[in-house]
């Protein structure tokens, strides 16, 4: 990080800090109940500008069904189940997220696509699908996911674990832009607030060399600048086969 960078962020930082005693106090905690509210109008207007992009990624779903012709899908970091009305007709669904207090907003979602069955809601970390057994799925979803969670590596390797030989993770994240621009530096300047706001949304996670990185053995990964706020337009969308 340059100096000016590091010197416009120190604002930022410093108004931080009455949320990182919060935190540290355990009151944060109390947003956990908020965010979700709030996700469930922000994901109505992320659909609603990102809706042919997640049209066009998902629309090879069916291609990735079982032996016996059902497409088993997990998604992690569920939420409100905006992803739902892109899964093809008798998909059997897992769903999990760290916070329980989506469950209401998913519920809604399951009524609206009875198109689908829904197996199981499952309140664990993406880190952690200790739930899922090994080989078990045909396909993984994550969608602004990768962000906010701990250990991006721990998810991608659990991920690889529970999908059968042969199937996919499919992503559509928000990363950080390039460094040569204005995006990129106010995104570094404004993360301070942002993760509290965003419930640990990082803005600056080059997640595709995470991606690059993991054990899939085939990547089919693009970046686009999103119909979005600067902060989160640039995106990775894709799927990776195991």
């Amino acid at each position: 990080m340059s100096l000016f960078m590091t010197i416009c962020t120190l604002p930022f930082k410093i108004l931080a800090l009455p949320l990182n005693l919060m935190e540290f106090m355990g009151i944060y905690s109390l947003y956990k109940r908020v965010f979700p509210v709030m996700m469930y109008r922000v994901a109505k207007n992320y659909n609603q500008k990102m809706y042919e992009r997640k049209k066009e990624l998902f629309s090879n779903l069916s291609e990735f069904a079982g032996p016996d012709g059902t497409l088993r899908i997990l998604e992690i970091g569920c939420g409100t189940g905006a992803n739902f009305k892109f899964y093809p007709s008798g998909s059997k669904v897992i769903c999990t997220d760290p916070n329980p207090h989506f469950q209401s907003y998913l519920q809604e979602a399951i009524a609206a696509n009875d198109q689908l069955e829904f197996e199981k809601f499952v309140v664990s970390s993406a880190e952690n699908l200790s739930a899922v057994s090994d080989n078990a799925v045909d396909v993984v979803v994550s969608t602004l996911v990768l962000c906010s969670v701990d250990d991006v590596k721990r998810v991608l390797e659990e991920a690889h674990r529970i999908l059968r030989p042969g199937g996919a993770l499919y992503f559509m994240e928000h990363v950080a832009s390039d460094p040569a621009s204005w995006t990129h530096f106010f995104q570094h300047v404004l993360q301070p607030l942002w993760y509290y706001f965003g419930d640990g949304c990082e803005v600056t996670r080059v997640t595709w060399k995470e991606l690059e990185a993991s054990k899939f053995s085939d990547l089919k990964l693009r970046h686009i600048e999103a119909p979005l706020m600067f902060m989160i337009r640039p995106h990775i969308v894709g799927y990776a086969v195991k």
